[in-house]
């Protein structure tokens, strides 16, 4: 085994005039990206924001422009406030493409969730731009482009993910030979206990109290599920070039061991910090280096004990869909991770109930004929369709309901 196509990173070169990383940042306003910009108020000396995109948010993200004054803002839709003066402003898909091609960045963050973030990437990589990514769906969707790509522009793709930045951090202890097997550890949401009968009672307010993480609506419904392991378990398998077989998943409450590695002497390395998303945003665009970060000392005394326990796919069969999709591969994650997108957004609007989720999952896949990812095209065809089967099934399942 081999670490993913080139993955291990190199450092960057500072393009800005005062000897600065550049970081343009998609998704500013979101929670990724707000932990983000606070790891760059920690060390103004060493980072400079140089291009903002974000969706809706405009009262925040005006605030962010008045603050760090980049050179170039992107917003999904027009933003009608005047711009700081040397801030130039662009919309849409478009503008997202330019902050991620921005020539002053050295390092893009992607914290946006969802497919929206691929194309950018892409370009991004064509540019030779180090991608810190916090976005699984682009991995997950189209790694077997993604990857080689990445490799071959000698561009370096560092996970903020917590779990694969933790895989990221123990592998560089070991060689590549060595290595045995993955290990991502997940925190089993906040349905962990919860009979499996009551499961499909559960509110969209009830899936949304994570008992250890803050993070977006989209990723704590998908935590619950355990959809949020799943997608993560293939993204690793691009990212460190390990096949599906090689990585298992443990339920760990506490979140305080991020991932493990397990060698094949059967020796096991794995990383423990406290449960703040700093720490993996603040070593992607540190790396090699670590600086002081302000993050609470972890005190394992204080912690006391440490549990984990094998995954429950039949209570969470999301899980067991995200393995066999990234088995089978091809356009087939594309098919779970659209579908989870709609799903996932209809429980949210009290359309569906928990329970339907995974249910509504499976049989798109099960509806779905899979062909090779050799094409960008073949992902955004099998997303669109994807997204609309699982509408139509979801209408259903809602006219269903209204008739009982």
């Amino acid at each position: 085994m081999a670490y993913g196509y080139g993955f291990r990173p190199v450092r960057a070169v500072n393009h800005s005039s005062d000897g600065r990383t550049g970081v343009a940042i998609l998704g500013s306003t979101g929670s990724i990206g707000r932990q983000t910009l606070a790891v760059i108020d920690r060390h103004p000396d060493r980072f400079k924001v140089v291009a903002l995109a974000a969706g809706h948010n405009k009262n925040l993200l005006l605030r962010q422009l008045m603050q760090y004054r980049p050179s170039l803002v992107s917003s999904a839709s027009p933003f009608e406030a005047e711009h700081p003066q040397g801030t130039r402003g662009v919309t849409g898909p478009e503008g997202l493409i330019a902050v991620a091609t921005c020539a002053a960045a050295d390092i893009v963050v992607v914290a946006t969730a969802g497919h929206a973030a691929l194309v950018p990437i892409i370009h991004a990589i064509n540019a030779g731009k180090i991608i810190a990514l916090a976005n699984k769906e682009a991995i997950v969707c189209a790694g077997a482009i993604i990857l080689p790509l990445a490799a071959k522009h000698g561009v370096a793709i560092r996970p903020i993910d917590s779990e694969h930045s933790a895989i990221w951090q123990c592998l560089e202890a070991a060689p590549a030979r060595q290595i045995k097997r993955l290990i991502l550890t997940a925190s089993g949401g906040p349905f962990l206990a919860t009979p499996a009968a009551e499961l499909d009672c559960m509110t969209a307010r009830d899936a949304l109290a994570h008992p250890t993480w803050s993070m977006g609506a989209k990723t704590t419904i998908d935590s619950a599920t355990l959809m949020n392991k799943g997608l993560e378990l293939i993204e690793a398998h691009w990212l460190f070039n390990m096949p599906i077989s090689g990585i298992n998943v443990v339920i760990h409450p506490e979140s305080i061991v991020h991932s493990m590695i397990e060698l094949c002497d059967g020796a096991m390395l794995a990383q423990l910090a406290s449960p703040d998303m700093r720490q993996p945003i603040q070593y992607a665009l540190t790396y090699p280096e670590r600086l002081e970060s302000g993050i609470r000392p972890l005190v394992l005394s204080d912690v006391g004990c440490l549990h984990f326990e094998a995954p429950d796919v039949e209570r969470f069969p999301a899980l067991g869909l995200a393995r066999q999709a990234g088995e089978a591969g091809g356009t087939m994650p594309t098919v779970l991770s659209a579908a989870d997108d709609v799903a996932v957004a209809a429980f949210l609007a009290g359309q569906i109930t928990f329970g339907d989720i995974p249910t509504i999952l499976s049989t798109i896949l099960d509806r779905h004929q899979n062909q090779p990812v050799e094409r960008i095209e073949a992902v955004l065809e099998t997303d669109a369709w994807a997204r609309r089967e699982a509408t139509t099934l979801i209408n259903a399942v809602v006219k269903a309901n209204s008739a009982r």
